[in-house]
């Protein structure tokens, strides 16, 4: 797309121990992250491939499949959506949802206010990293920065605070940000103003051609 893509990861993914048998009684799972299931142990997911997974979007839903899951469903890319979606077709039973310590209430809280029980399973934590100004300065060229794709409120809110760097500040004065969704533009809009764009469906092929047609 003519773009010199810069990576910038903010936090780091770690694993966390899984109590044996937190699988127990599970009649299907949930993932809303695709870290979820790469960092969960392979004793858990032994335990739960068998079971209807319910993915929050095709990315996870990919992970799913590759760590072993052997029936998979896509969600529509958007965490309270796919509650909606489980609550429709719920019968009975216990949700094993994977997921990371760190995370939004929303699909949990959805769930249980319509008689679903869900059982929460951590298996990754999510740690800030932390950058000196020079190592930013070095990391983006000291050039300004056209366009920044922000993929999670967390990434969203923790590049705010990275802008608000005195020694930042100037290269990302006229840059375009671009939000997979409105809940992640939310977490960035004191700093972006009226210089963000909202793919329309939370999927990373709509950000692209958000960015595409920008360009």
């Amino acid at each position: 797309m003519g773009f010199q893509p810069i990576l910038l990861p903010l936090t780091e993914t770690v694993p966390l121990p899984v109590a044996a048998g937190a699988a127990m009684d599970a009649a299907a799972v949930a993932v809303t992250s695709a870290n979820a299931v790469r960092h969960a142990p392979k004793e858990l997911i032994a335990a739960l491939a068998g079971l209807p997974c319910h993915a929050v979007g095709n990315r996870t839903a990919e992970a799913a499949r590759k760590a072993g899951f052997l029936s998979v469903g896509e969600g529509p890319g958007d965490a309270a959506a796919l509650a909606d979606a489980i609550v429709a077709g719920y019968s009975a039973g216990t949700i094993a949802y994977l997921t990371g310590r760190v995370r939004f209430p929303t699909f949990e809280e959805r769930l249980m206010a319509a008689g679903v029980r869900v059982r929460a399973i951590e298996t990754y934590d999510t740690l800030a990293l932390d950058y000196s100004d020079t190592d930013l300065l070095v990391r983006l060229s000291g050039r300004p920065v056209e366009a920044v794709l922000l993929y999670s409120a967390k990434a969203a809110a923790a590049t705010e605070t990275l802008i608000r760097r005195p020694a930042l500040r100037d290269l990302f004065e006229k840059t375009t940000f671009f939000a997979l969704s409105g809940r992640i533009a939310a977490a960035c809009e004191s700093i972006a103003g009226s210089r963000i764009e909202i793919a329309p469906e939370p999927q990373e092929e709509a950000l692209l051609e958000l960015l595409r047609a920008w360009r």
